[in-house]
């Protein structure tokens, strides 16, 4: 693969990461709970990341842009989830000293946010085969570009991670930490939202 191609792909999937979205709005309301929860939030929406990109890169989720039922039960499906975590969030109270949720409980929120992104899938579809050179066989390098795609993504919200842990003393004080949450739940209802309202 040549050096210009590498290039314009890492700096392709950057510039997705940093792109605002469900992802950044869980991993910012869960860094309220602790490093802990943040990480298992990333964990899980990269694993949903990663069967999309795999999925693209054998060809699987093609069935999703052929299937307008498919497609749409999966779109409808995830925004119901994304307006569940909104109201949750801006229903919910937290009180002082309140265990966090359990690691597992964020790690699964992550995963089902991104593997009910049915846009997600159609993205991966176009993204990555931009990238195989020409003449050289697809599937393999597809591979290689979905695992590229994930390392890329999750260090990026690695960092954001390690980011938001330094801070951590700021969003844990008693009046800032009710505003994340409630900010971080509106964007997550809005993006449902809009995820319902637009079918395309």
């Amino acid at each position: 693969m040549p050096l210009d191609s590498i290039v314009a792909f890492a700096a392709a999937s950057f510039l997705i990461a940093l792109s605002p979205g469900p992802g950044t709005a869980l991993v910012l309301r869960q860094s309220v709970h602790g490093r802990r929860a943040a990480l298992a939030t990333v964990f899980g929406m990269e694993a949903g990341v990663a069967c999309w990109a795999v999925a693209a890169a054998l060809g699987i989720s093609v069935l999703l842009t052929a299937s307008e039922i498919a497609y749409h039960a999966l779109r409808i499906g995830g925004a119901v989830f994304l307006v569940y975590l909104g109201v949750k969030a801006l229903v919910g109270k937290t009180l002082p000293g309140e265990e966090p949720p359990p690691a597992s409980h964020a790690f699964r929120s992550g995963l089902v946010v991104n593997l009910a992104n049915p846009k997600l899938g159609v993205f991966a579809i176009s993204f990555l085969p931009q990238f195989v050179p020409a003449g050289q066989a697809g599937q393999g390098v597809l591979l290689v570009l979905a695992a590229a795609w994930v390392l890329i993504d999750t260090v990026y919200y690695l960092v954001v991670v390690s980011v938001l842990h330094t801070v951590r003393g700021w969003l844990g004080r008693p009046r800032v930490r009710p505003v994340l949450e409630k900010l971080s739940g509106c964007v997550l209802l809005a993006l449902g939202v809009r995820l319902v309202l637009d079918p395309r």
